[in-house]
Order: structure tokens, then sequence, then C-alpha cells
């Protein structure tokens, strides 16, 4: 449901436009300041599930998320909706950060991969379906309706939630909450998803875009150092010195930005391009979404049976195979064409996710499980923030310097966009072989 609502409000921009009769620049930070707000907080959520609990945090997010649910579906003007939504992502935050957590302490290891396979399968739906289900939602019903579906389901989950999860207390000594490292962590990493995001609307050499990624790179910094000297921190550094813990880390931001590198680009293809209509467009992106939901939990599965690192480089190089088919799409690619190649991508993505997610959560002490949770989710919005930034740029640059009139400039500037996914893919598929390679000797 959070995953969901992270993309079903694009598809109702121009809608809520109309009615607010808003500009183009202030309708862009309802989806934004959800962006921001979440992004930068999993960490902190995740950590404070450490110290205080992962089910009373988890729940304690379902009711925020429910609450500002029913605000933002209630919001009289458009700054109310913005400020709503940051509430909001409060809550998604809280429950995001904590999901992974829950479902590793409460399966064994032998189950875990299946499980957070499952996980796997719910967030991709909810963030690749939720543009075709609001603008449904909204056709039908009205553009508050996307907001007001959250509550029945969202009720029902709390109590299912409240029920069934084992409550869970801290391990050990009671640790205290780091202020001053969430504190630099969230304004740092803020302020680059803020150049990240809005760098192609400022120019990506601008003073405004340096200026505010050196800041950030600045912040992170100090974040490093207070965490290096904070006897209790908000990230344990010492995560990253197991080999698997932070090459799973890696793989897994270079994986989303390959997803969110095709989610931004297909839409121009398939409208623009070929211009096929809102529906026939949705019906064709669900390829992947389905195709991953099917694979998640089969590869989560078997990466149970005979580890995780073969299905993990499976799943890249296969992923990077559907990006370069994809880069070549022409004027001329039938629709169950487009929905194979999506399939295939679909796949590599459904291969690589489950194994990968086991073996970073796998990889973290018991009591340092809602950190992991939370790098997990930080690695996911950090790779959409770095996947739509990258395809973006690319996208746009070859735009702006193709010829006028010329026909094939936006399936040139596609197909290089597509291919420098594909070449982190592969690079993410390396790496897997790497680790794959020091493990067995």
């Amino acid at each position: 449901m959070s995953a969901l609502d992270g993309s079903v409000v694009n598809s109702v921009l121009p809608i809520i436009r109309a009615d607010f009769s808003s500009s183009i620049a202030r309708l862009e930070w309802v989806v934004t300041i959800y962006l921001l707000v979440i992004s930068g907080l999993l960490l902190s959520f995740g950590r404070l599930g450490d110290i205080q609990g992962h089910k009373r945090v988890y729940l304690a997010g379902f009711a925020i998320f429910l609450v500002c649910s029913m605000l933002c579906a209630a919001s009289p003007t458009i700054e109310f909706l913005i400020g709503f939504r940051a509430f909001q992502a409060i809550g998604a935050a809280m429950l995001s950060a904590n999901s992974p957590a829950i479902l590793t302490k409460s399966f064994p290891e032998s189950r875990r991969g299946q499980a957070l396979g499952l996980l796997a399968s719910m967030t991709y739906l909810g963030l690749t379906v939720g543009p075709s289900l609001g603008g449904f939602l909204a056709q039908q019903f009205g553009w508050r309706t996307v907001f007001y579906i959250n509550l029945p389901i969202g009720l029902f989950a709390f109590w299912m939630s409240y029920k069934f999860i084992a409550a869970d207390h801290p391990m050990g000594v009671r640790e205290k909450f780091d202020i001053k490292g969430a504190s630099l962590f969230i304004t740092g990493l803020v302020m680059l998803l803020i150049g990240l995001n809005q760098g192609h609307n400022w120019g990506w050499i601008s003073f405004a875009t340096i200026g505010i990624i050196t800041i950030s790179a600045v912040l992170l910094y100090f974040f490093i150092r207070q965490e290096q000297r904070e006897p209790s921190p908000m990230l344990d550094l010492r995560l990253f010195a197991n080999a698997t813990f932070s090459n799973a880390t890696i793989s897994a931001i270079l994986n989303y930005i390959c997803v969110y590198s095709i989610l931004f680009l297909m839409p121009f293809y398939l409208l623009e391009g070929r211009q096929f209509t809102p529906f026939e467009a949705g019906i064709i992106l669900t390829a992947m979404p389905i195709s991953m939901a099917i694979v998640a939990p089969l590869s989560g599965i078997f990466s149970d049976r005979f580890g995780t690192r073969f299905f993990e480089a499976t799943g890249m190089f296969l992923l990077a195979f559907g990006l370069v088919v994809l880069s070549r799409l022409t004027m001329e690619t039938t629709a169950a064409a487009i929905a194979l190649r999506l399939v295939i991508c679909g796949l590599g993505i459904g291969i690589f996710i489950s194994p990968n997610t086991s073996a970073l959560m796998g990889a973290a002490p018991k009591n340092r499980k809602g950190i992991a949770s939370g790098i997990l989710a930080t690695s996911r919005n950090t790779g959409m923030a770095l996947g739509i930034g990258l395809s973006g740029a690319i996208f746009n640059t070859l735009l702006l310097k193709a010829v006028p009139g010329n026909s094939n400039s936006l399936y040139n500037a596609i197909q290089i966009s597509f291919l420098a996914a594909a070449s982190i893919a592969l690079l993410g598929g390396i790496l897997k072989l790497i680790n794959f390679s020091n493990r067995v000797s």
C-alpha cells in the first residue's frame, strides 16, 4: 500500500492541477515532497525499530499513514495537499523501514528468501501498477479516491498486523537514538535528492545544482564521521565490513536505477512515440510487474535451497539483456513484442531481488535488522532518484541536441538511454560474479 501510494499520485496530477488551478512547479511538490521525506526518514525509523521494537513502530506508521490519507483526500488547497503528503510519507517510511525486519525475524532462515520474495512482489506491483490504477479510479470517481481507497485496506491490514505480528523487544542493553546522526543524514540525503530531482530543470552544471550536491556531500561526510565515533550509531558502519552486505546494498541500488529507468522511459515511447492510448500503454506495461510477481517468490524459494549468488548474478545479466532488446524498439515493433521485452526485464528483476534482499538481511546481526531494513528501503529510493535523474538527463540532453524535424530523435534518445541502463545492470552482474568467486576461493 505504501509503495503504491508513492506512484499512484503521478497518474492523477493533471486532474489535481485542474481542480486546484495550480502551476506545474507547485504541483510537482505533491510527488517530490513524498519522495524526499520517505527517503530521508527510512534509516531513522529502521533504527528506531531496533530500539523500540519493530511492531510498535510499524503499527504507528499504519496509523499515521491512514489518518494522513484521509486528510490528503479532504485537502481544500494544493498547499494543504503538499503538507499532508509530507506527513503521509512519515507513516510510509515507518512501514517500509520495518517490514523486511519483521519478516526476517518471523521466518526461519530456510524460508527467508520465499517470504522476502513475496514482499518484493508486492512492492514492485505497488510501484508499477499505481499509475494505471490511479488513472482508472480518478476517471471513474475523482482524484480524491486514490487516497480514500487506503482507508478500508489499511484498517484491515492494521488489525491483521496487531493480531498476528509477534511482539518484539530490543535485544540486550537499551541503546539511545542518535539524533545528531539522524539530522545530518536526513538533511544531506534530502539535499542530494533535490539536486538529482531538479538537476534537469536547473541545469546539471548550474550553480544551484552543483552547490546543493556539494553541500549534501559535506553533510553526509560529517554524518559518516559522526557514526564512526557514536556508541549507538543510527547507521552501524560495521555492517559494510561484511562483503556480502555491502555487495548486496550496491547491487540493490544498481538494480533500482535500471527499474526506474524503464518506468521513466517507456511512457515516452508508448505515448509520444507510438501514440498508444493511456489504457493501451497501461496494459502493455503490466507485463513487467506480472512477470516479477510470479518469479520473485520462486527465486526466493530456490535461493533458500541453493544459495543466493547464482540467482543474483543471473537476474542482473538477464535484466541487462532485456534493456538491450528494449533499446531496439522501433516504430514498427508490435505490442506483443514490446510486452515480451518487458517480460524479460521483469524476469531478471524478479530473479535478482529476492535472493539479494535475503543476502542483505541475512548478513545483518539480529539487533541490527531494523538498520538493514532501512538501508534496503533507502537503496530503493536512492535508486529511484538516480534512475530517473540519469535516464532523464541522457534522454533530455539527446532530444535537445537533435536536429529539428528529425522523426527518429525520440527513438535515438530512448535507445541510448536504455543502453546506458543496460551497462549499469551488466556492472551489477559482474559485481555479483566477483563476490561469488571471492566466496568460492
